[in-house]
Formats: structure tokens, sequence, C-alpha cells
């Protein structure tokens, strides 16, 4: 019995493929992941047992193998989880292979089978949107996830006995609207500062020109209240540089909800 699905690595904000394959084969009883996985990854086959375990199904007492490829490219983090799981319940049979071979997938289990949330959700959306692909991530990425294309199939399950009953037909799951944050206002003026023209006319041109500034000058004169300031003269941000910001943000999990601003 095998099966093999997507998921991917991070490499800075760029997502990389990874294929996430598995074997259940006659055999010593085993469970058994290589591809370079780091401590988190190879601790996942106790909350894969357990999440399994938790809706009422379980791993046959075979040699299970799952390889992550490509296996010279080391694999960190928690996110690889749900591929496992899933990847494991298609090559027993418990879910259909071929409706997961269109989305790469992402999401740390619980012991529960709750599916809990990741970092990096918008870099995976953008990455399988690249690629012609959907994505299955957890209920928290959903937000900013939808935020990678209008059109790519996106799927945000709670825990993974949704996505399993989706699969099958019998719970339908909606596509997670993209979440926008809002506007701040109370941002501290330019307007407040007294005096330093020499100081203030070079915010301006930083600004307008969008420049590296770098402000040297002792404590106390004024560095941080005229950088606390910069903020409220700058120009809206593209929508090319929200995004790029916004990567950035989801990988050190500082999105707020999941919401783009």
């Amino acid at each position: 019995m095998y099966a093999q699905l997507k998921t991917v690595s991070f490499d800075g904000v760029q997502a990389r493929d990874v294929h996430v394959q598995a074997q259940v084969a006659s055999g010593n009883i085993l469970f058994m992941i290589v591809g370079l996985p780091d401590k988190a990854v190879a601790e996942s086959r106790e909350r894969i047992r357990s999440a399994l375990r938790a809706i009422g199904l379980s791993l046959p007492p075979k040699r299970i193998t799952v390889n992550l490829a490509p296996a010279d490219l080391p694999k960190e983090g928690s996110h690889y989880d749900l591929a496992i799981a899933l990847c494991l319940l298609a090559a027993i049979g418990a879910i259909p292979k071929d409706q997961l071979e269109n989305y790469f997938v992402i999401g740390e289990l619980g012991l529960n089978g709750s599916i809990s949330h990741v970092t990096g959700g918008l870099p995976a959306a953008i990455g399988a949107n690249a690629s012609g692909a959907g994505l299955i991530c957890p209920k928290s990425c959903g937000s900013e996830a939808a935020w990678a294309s209008e059109d790519m199939p996106i799927l945000a399950p709670e825990n993974i006995l949704q996505i399993v009953n989706h699969f099958k037909g019998t719970q339908l799951l909606s596509r997670p609207r993209p979440g926008l944050q809002e506007e701040k206002h109370d941002l501290p003026d330019l307007k407040d500062i007294k005096g330093q023209e020499s100081a203030k006319r070079a915010l301006e041109i930083t600004a307008a020109g969008g420049h590296n500034l770098l402000m040297s000058g002792p404590p106390g004169s004024g560095k941080t209240m005229l950088a606390k300031r910069l903020p409220s003269i700058l120009p809206p941000l593209s929508p090319s540089e929200m995004l790029e910001i916004s990567m950035i943000k989801s990988l050190a999990g500082d999105l707020s909800d999941g919401k783009l601003g």
C-alpha cells in the first residue's frame, strides 16, 4: 500500500516542494520517518498515532515507512504532521488518493485530532498556487492563505476528522475568506516635533524616495522620536509590498489572526 502527496519546506520566505511518500507493507511492526527529519518531525509519529486514535482510526500493525523527498533536504518544524497523517490514511484506503493529488498540506496535529496553527501559511499558499495546486492548512491559517489567489482551492479544517469527512463527501468545508487588518490612525505625527528641521527634511526625502536612513547621534538627540514618526508620512503599501512583508510576518508568527495589513 502506497500513497504520495505534497507539502513544503521553507527556505527563507520561499516554499520548496517536498513530497511525502508513505508505504505500508508486511514485516516487523515499525513506524519510520526518513528524509533528514529533525526532532520535531521525528516526534510526529506519536502525535499522528494519538490523533488518528482520537477519531476512531488506527494504523495497521505493519511496517510503515514515510519518506520526505528530496531526502538530502533537511526537514524542520511540526507543519509536516498533517501531511504525513493524510498520506498514511490514503495509503491504507481511508481516504481517496486521487483527491489529495492536487493539494499541498501543512498543519500540526494535537493528540485529540485537532489541527494547530503553524507559521508560514501565506508562503505555503503562494508556493502551492505557483504549482497550480490547492492548500490544506489549519483553520487559523486560512485567512492569510486565501490571499495567495482568489481561485485556488483552500481547505482549513479545525481537526483531522473534518478533512476526512470532506473527502468522503459527508461534510463540506467552505473556502476561508482573506482577512485584512484595520488601518491604524493613531500613529505619532511628524508635526509634533519642534525644531530638528534638517532631520525632518531627511525623513521626508527618505519617505518620498524609498531610501535607506542611518540615524547617528548621542542619546537624547531625538533619533527614536523621529523614527517613531516616520511611518506617519510613508505612502500606503502596494499590494506586492504588503504581500512580501506579510510573508515575513507569517513565518515569524506575527500575523494577527492571519490578517494582512
